[in-house]
């Protein structure tokens, strides 16, 4: 399906991939992108929650940088151009959350849709899902191994709706003192629920990727999928 067009609240517009299931009146999900756009990974990730029923949505939060970036993690040259991109989105990220308060808006009214709109980000877009968490009407979010968080936990008490974040025990972008911080914050938080993951890697969910471990995938997906049934049905 081609992409569709959303517009921005600070004005201008970004493309986002869209994914729809053959079923009426579904719940949405905004799929929040790693750091190297929106590339096939996340299109794939997009079109299982389609088939999993949901109208999924993946913006192109790059767009005031570089629109249209799809970058793979096979290469140096990519790896550094995707960490040159999130260094320029990062200074001004409360525009990338204002993008997925945008696409939540278009999801809730979409043709086809019942209305509730969860977020689910991957890397950065993890770290993104506990911002949509803190400062969006998303019904429900998700975050597979968010980076940086440890920093701003105090605004966990913004959050309203249910979250849960993934976290990998191995993960060199969240240090151990960094996960012990969000577990000592965030752990008694009645909207939050944490699952941390022994022995794994940051992205250890991305088929494909160097740091896969299907085990680990599976659970948490599961673990996503009945956390994101409940809350949108």
């Amino acid at each position: 399906m081609p992409d569709i067009i959303i517009d921005a609240a600070d004005g201008g517009n970004f493309s986002t991939y869209i994914a729809t299931p053959n079923t009426d009146l579904a719940p949405s999900i905004v799929v929040i992108q790693e750091i190297f756009g929106v590339n096939q990974v996340m299109r794939n990730l997009c079109n299982s929650f389609a088939a999993a029923g949901y109208i999924a949505a993946c913006p192109d939060l790059f767009w005031r940088i570089e629109p249209g970036v799809q970058l793979t993690d096979q290469s140096q040259e990519e790896w550094d151009r995707a960490f040159e991109l999130m260094n320029a989105f990062l200074p001004d990220f409360e525009k990338g959350v204002s993008d997925i308060q945008a696409t939540i808006d278009y999801l809730r009214v979409t043709k086809g849709a019942n209305g509730k709109v969860g977020a689910v980000g991957y890397c950065l877009g993890g770290s993104l899902a506990y911002a949509a968490g803190c400062f969006t009407d998303a019904d429900v979010s998700v975050g597979y191994y968010p980076v940086q968080i440890e920093e701003s936990l105090e605004l966990a008490s913004n959050i309203s709706h249910p979250l849960m974040l993934h976290i990998a025990e191995a993960d060199g972008f969240c240090p151990p003192e960094a996960q012990a911080r969000i577990n000592e914050e965030l752990g008694s938080h009645d909207k939050i629920t944490l699952h941390t993951y022994p022995g794994v890697d940051h992205a250890f969910a991305r088929i494909g990727g160097g740091n896969y471990n299907a085990e680990a995938a599976t659970l948490a997906d599961q673990r996503s999928q009945e956390f994101l049934s409940t809350a949108l049905g």
